[in-house]
């Protein structure tokens, strides 16, 4: 074969070899489970975790001595910011659930008021005598008992308030290369830049409406890229290639971390957990994400774990303790630090 055959050979089957490389990856009939093809991957399923969520089930053994019960309501996102290309909102729209998680973790006992869609219908049907019992044969339904559905006695609300992008940003890149038109060139380049997202929330007294706890934090992302390429000739050929590699911090985990931050001081003050209850700590030198203002101030005082609630010790006794309590009467110094920075604000439970 001559060299102008072999020349147009080559092409021909070099598809053909890729045509029958893809044929082995997917199939026109399914195998014996169904598919086409097996889908990449194979990463397993993991907790959803922050730094704060082995404090947080520290707290259960506290959380369990004391009755309380708690709602959540709407954490929706204020900050109106979408995507450029209209596909939706940049931050996570399910902000409650991540507190409902967060409370979950430290044996919070929660009440459902964010969904009741369906107890609502269930209630439509009974109140018809529409659902029967166990034993449809009896021919009884299932009946409405007064006072069946717990109350609440906090809810917490509020809001992503803060999506600030490109807080700072710093890069540099450069080029070089041989003076000749065919010599060799390269390019690098390196950036950083962070963003911030912002979260309010509030506990509020479910019998009197009054707030009894405000929490205001902000967290910062940061992201880099870092990319470098080279070009050169070689006789009749050239090649250009370049590597890369870029990384954000989740946006979405950092609004799980500042819900759990937010949810772990609050539930400490609400329960009057002491400082060295967990190895991690709000206000002390263990907390993995404190801000220097935070190990300033201690939040809670140095106290003996709560000795355990008898059964006759009901919520409204346990709120009057709550409220009588002197200890807890102090107002937090947590609005300005001495240094007349900003340190977050903070409310108290009194």
């Amino acid at each position: 074969m001559t060299l102008r055959g072999r020349k147009y050979l080559i092409k021909p089957l070099v598809i053909l070899i890729a045509a029958m490389a893809l044929e082995g990856c997917i199939s026109q009939t399914p195998d014996d489970t169904g598919r086409y093809t097996a889908p990449i991957g194979g990463s397993p399923v993991i907790s959803n975790e922050t730094p704060y969520s082995t404090a947080l089930r520290c707290m259960t053994r506290y959380t369990a001595q004391r009755p309380l019960r708690i709602a959540v309501g709407q954490i929706a996102d204020y900050t109106g910011k979408n995507e450029s290309d209209n596909s939706g909102r940049k931050l996570t729209q399910g902000a409650a659930l991540m507190a409902m998680s967060a409370l979950s973790k430290s044996g919070v006992q929660l009440v459902e008021r964010f969904d009741t869609s369906v107890a609502e219908m269930e209630l439509k049907y009974a109140n018809n005598k529409l659902i029967g019992n166990d034993q449809p044969q009896s021919g009884d339904y299932r009946r409405i008992m007064a006072g069946s559905i717990p109350g609440s006695d906090y809810y917490m609300v509020g809001g992503i308030t803060e999506l600030n992008f490109n807080i700072r940003s710093q890069g540099a890149n450069g080029d070089g290369g041989q003076t000749t038109t065919n010599g060799l060139k390269g390019s690098a380049s390196a950036s950083l830049y962070v963003m911030n997202v912002g979260l309010d929330l509030r506990l509020v007294d479910t019998n009197t409406l009054q707030v009894v706890d405000v929490i205001s934090y902000q967290k910062q992302i940061i992201g880099h890229q870092i990319q470098a390429g080279v070009f050169d000739f070689m006789g009749q050929t050239f090649f250009d290639a370049s590597v890369g590699e870029s990384a954000l911090e989740p946006v979405q985990l950092a609004v799980r971390s500042v819900i759990e931050r937010a949810v772990l001081e609050m539930t400490s003050r609400l329960y009057r957990i002491p400082a060295n209850a967990c190895d991690v700590n709000i206000g002390t030198d263990n907390d993995p994400l404190a801000d220097a203002t935070d190990k300033q101030h201690a939040v809670y005082q140095q106290a003996p774990a709560p000795a355990p609630v008898a059964a006759a010790h009901t919520t409204t006794a346990m709120k009057e303790e709550k409220y009588n309590d002197t200890s807890r009467q102090e107002p937090y110094r947590y609005y300005s630090s001495p240094d007349a920075s900003d340190g977050g604000l903070r409310g108290r439970v009194d």
